[in-house]
């Protein structure tokens, strides 16, 4: 039988780290970040990354764990997560996957692997040759020939994905969507119980996400940013790719006030929140809370231990 774990999902501002740590000092269980921008040195403030107060005594895994020049994907994600949710099952504790990045979560709880591919080999910077030279309908009626259920469910702007499906079929011979296939007919490598949190009204995570970046900027974003630009990391790194880096370092380009790049900030994390709840809602065995005005964390504690005693966790 596949091992339990916990996840705790939700957009950007709705109380992840704040659950997750209760509960996992509740049931005496560690908690792991599945957060894109978490896993980066540097970048406790605009990630939002636990505090060691927030963290209420409980060891928490996979924040800051990786150099902010380097790129990480979904496969690396999983393939680091994994050994320390393993570890933390074989000292007898229960993980709490905490975060709001979907798609990770999605590929740690499953486990079945990921299409072949190198994002830095030879045929990716073919087919990137290709984009630059020619744009993406060459390429996109290349995918429609060779992969059209892919091709169907990918905009043209999905730059990114379609080289990714091109890259598998090139290398492989094999379709990403007949790999995907294959692999959800796999079992998932462990037995989740998910739980969800959300505002039911769009407009108070709306307010949660602007105070939110308010408090960020109180405590400093502006010159972590710097700090990490300092240390040398390049502009074009992924990690400044970041909602709260490049807003700040497109500003400074622009000869915009931090005031502005704030409200662009609040403006893309509030657009963030609304692409998170749409994957999320592809994943129907959520057990979802939702918020009204205001977040009643006794509540969700009452709740959330409601939903793990049904799924027999005492």
């Amino acid at each position: 039988m596949a091992a339990k774990v916990i996840g705790i999902a939700g957009p950007t501002a709705c109380g992840k780290t704040a659950l997750g740590a209760a509960l996992a000092q509740r049931y005496g269980g560690e908690v792991v970040s599945v957060d894109s921008m978490q896993i980066y040195r540097g970048m406790a403030i605009g990630t939002a990354a636990p505090t060691a107060e927030e963290m209420l005594g409980v060891p928490h895994h996979m924040i800051g764990v990786a150099d902010p020049r380097e790129q990480w994907s979904a496969a690396r994600y999983a393939a680091e997560a994994t050994p320390v949710i393993d570890g933390i099952l074989a000292r007898g504790k229960l993980p709490f996957l905490v975060g709001g990045t979907g798609l990770w979560l999605d590929a740690v709880i499953r486990g079945s692997g990921f299409a072949p591919g190198s994002a830095g080999g030879a045929v990716r910077a073919e087919l990137e040759r290709q984009l630059r030279e020619g744009g993406i309908e060459p390429l996109l009626a290349e995918l429609r020939r060779v992969d059209p259920v892919s091709a169907e469910k990918l905009h043209p702007a999905d730059t990114k994905r379609i080289l990714r499906a091109l890259e598998v079929f090139r290398e492989t011979g094999e379709t990403i969507s007949a790999h995907n296939a294959r692999t959800r007919a796999l079992p998932p490598r462990y037995d989740a119980v998910l739980i969800g949190l959300a505002y039911r009204d769009r407009e108070d995570l709306r307010r949660a996400v602007d105070l939110r970046v308010d408090a960020m900027a109180a405590a400093g974003l502006a010159d972590e940013v710097r700090a990490l630009l300092q240390s040398g990391v390049p502009r074009n790194a992924t990690a400044l790719q970041a909602i709260g880096y490049k807003e700040f370092l497109e500003a400074a380009q622009n000869g915009q006030t931090e005031a502005e790049a704030l409200e662009a900030v609040k403006l893309h994390s509030r657009q963030y929140a609304k692409r998170q709840m749409t994957w999320l809602r592809h994943m129907p065995e959520i057990h979802w809370i939702y918020w009204e005005k205001d977040r009643d964390f006794a509540r969700a504690l009452r709740l959330s231990t409601e939903i793990l005693s049904a799924q027999g966790l005492g």
